[in-house]
């Protein structure tokens, strides 16, 4: 269930992990995940081998504790918190589109907008390639980029609330839908960049806290963007809990919320331009300095093999059961009157478990089985599917005037927090298997494939599952003969004669039940398949390297 978007279980989805989206320690899921597990994705796996060569490299540096590289690892973590700021206010504009009642077609249309995450592979061998040496590697592409992300919140603040529908008018779908997905698309390339710079940022000793900066400033980034906005948005939550007296309008606007961190943008690339260079000592590895043209066919090959190519469409397919509770459970409890800025809330107390979760499941992941876990997990994040169908049935039957009881958003948290341990014991094995089949001399292209398939598998059924929505939904015109509510123009028809659309099949709980249903065939027929691929041999998972 995704009250707010972490949009990463995968690609960066880092999202458990490292958030690792995605929701694939590409990233760890920022906490709470409109559309699932879906972002999630992987940090700095293109560098690995350069560490690899430093590894190996015959001069002799003497040991250095973290303090001693406390301000490169303090910008890291702030670089990672501006990178989950786009990510967060993405996250949110669903939640603000429900409250204007868009239909959910719209929504899906809109879901695109976190597919660059997912698809940051297709362009990340070029930000690698292409680069101006006496200014940097990452440099070259961070610098820009993050000028680009600056100017264009500037610019998003004076235009957002007309594209929201202010005064009135209905929100214009399509242009927020292409202007964040650029946004998101050099949030994107942002991350490619600094990802790569993380691991020769830091010494040796010392790149370990790469991965925590990315998780814990991708998630705090995240958290401001989405969590901490949506609450201070809220006239309703500044009025109880931050005013004196009550305003209309909350502390911020979407429009202040992005000019402010627009100018941080500017300001800090601008420090970052002119203050901090890039260590050049480190040699690129002989992956690293492969031309654009030999990477993508180093990707071709590696998702020809069998063994690869059975797995790859295993896991596009294993999310299916989990579209609709994953990316329409949010929505439906915003729409039922759900605050949107509760919901978003309810991430809070789940940080915790997202930091403990991985670390417990990991003892059982470790092994060479991890796919065990993923299988055993799967019926029960099925089976949570059904109870939050439920919990959405529920919800409108103990609303009251002043809103919901204290145990509704206990249940709520509760479900939440069953639905995590689920989704990291899926994520989490996913991640070791993808470790330990991949290629160890071209270990950094090879995982990030994996990860980006496993990502892609969470992203186009939360897309479909959103624009089955409506076309599922039946509606009948109350009040008015001979006329129905199949239609838009039909309703609004049946609207100006002075009847009502009103509901009688929820979309909603039909594909809840047709995706548990394809879930559990997915798990008898195919799962048994998936977990077979621990047999193959480590020679099915070898590359030939193209040299």
């Amino acid at each position: 269930m995704s009250p707010t978007i972490s949009y990463k279980d995968s690609s960066r989805q880092r999202r458990p992990g490292s958030y690792h989206q995605p929701v694939d320690m590409q990233i760890k899921p920022p906490p709470m995940a409109l559309y699932g597990d879906n972002h999630i994705e992987r940090l700095g796996e293109d560098d690995t081998e350069a560490l690899l060569q430093e590894l190996n490299s015959p001069s002799c540096v003497v040991p250095q504790g973290y303090r001693a590289e406390l301000g490169n690892i303090l910008l890291l973590l702030f670089l990672y918190v501006l990178q989950g700021i786009p990510l967060g206010l993405a996250g949110s504009i669903p939640l603000i589109l429900q409250s204007k009642n868009v239909s959910y077609t719209d929504q899906a249309f809109f879901s695109f907008v976190f597919w660059p995450f997912s698809l940051k592979l297709l362009w990340a061998p070029l930000v690698d390639a292409v680069y101006f040496k006496s200014f940097g590697r990452r440099k070259s592409w961070l610098v820009p980029t993050q000028y680009i992300l600056g100017f264009f919140m500037m610019y998003l603040s004076t235009q957002v609330d007309f594209l929201l529908g202010d005064e009135g008018k209905s929100p214009d779908v399509v242009a927020l839908t292409m202007t964040f997905f650029l946004f998101e698309f050099l949030a994107a390339t942002q991350d490619i960049a600094v990802d790569g710079w993380a691991l020769t940022m830091l010494s040796r000793e010392n790149v370990g806290y790469a991965s925590t900066c990315n998780s814990v400033g991708q998630t705090a980034g995240y958290f401001l963007g989405n969590v901490l906005f949506l609450a201070l948005e809220s006239a309703s939550f500044c009025n109880k809990y931050l005013r004196f007296q009550p305003q209309p309008k909350g502390i911020v606007t979407l429009s202040d919320f992005l000019f402010f961190w627009g100018a941080i943008f500017l300001i800090t690339t601008t420090l970052v331009a002119l203050l901090k260079k890039e260590n050049k000592e480190v040699t690129p590895s002989k992956e690293e300095t492969k031309g654009i043209t030999d990477t993508y066919k180093l990707l071709f090959s590696i998702i020809r093999m069998p063994a690869v190519l059975t797995f790859c469409i295993l896991i596009l397919t294993a999310k299916v059961g989990f579209s609709a509770a994953d990316a329409v459970t949010g929505l439906k409890l915003v729409e039922e009157g759900v605050p949107k800025e509760h919901l978003a809330l309810l991430a809070v107390p789940m940080v915790p478990l997202q930091i403990i979760l991985p670390l417990i499941i990991s003892k059982y992941t470790a092994g060479p089985q991890p796919l065990n876990t993923f299988y055993k997990a799967m019926p029960f994040r099925l089976l949570l599917g059904l109870e939050f169908a439920l919990l959405v049935w529920w919800t409108p039957k103990v609303q009251h005037e002043g809103g919901f009881p204290i145990y509704y958003y206990i249940v709520v948290l509760l479900s939440y927090a069953l639905h995590q341990i689920t989704l990291y014991s899926m994520y989490v094995a996913i991640m070791a298997f993808n470790a330990k089949v991949s290629d160890p001399l071209i270990g950094g292209t090879y995982m990030t494939l994996l990860n980006t398939v496993s990502n892609l598998g969470g992203n186009w059924p939360a897309t479909v599952a959103l624009w089955l929505v409506d076309p599922l939904t039946v509606k009948e015109c109350v009040g008015t003969q001979d006329q129905s509510c199949g239609t838009t123009a039909a309703a609004e028809l049946c609207t100006k004669l002075g009847g009502s659309c009103v509901t009688t099949l929820d979309g909603y709980y039909v594909e809840s039940i047709i995706c548990i249903a394809l879930g559990f065939v997915w798990w008898f027929l195919f799962g048994p398949k998936l977990k077979k691929l621990q047999d193959e041999k480590q020679s099915s998972w070898k590359c030939k390297r193209i040299n």
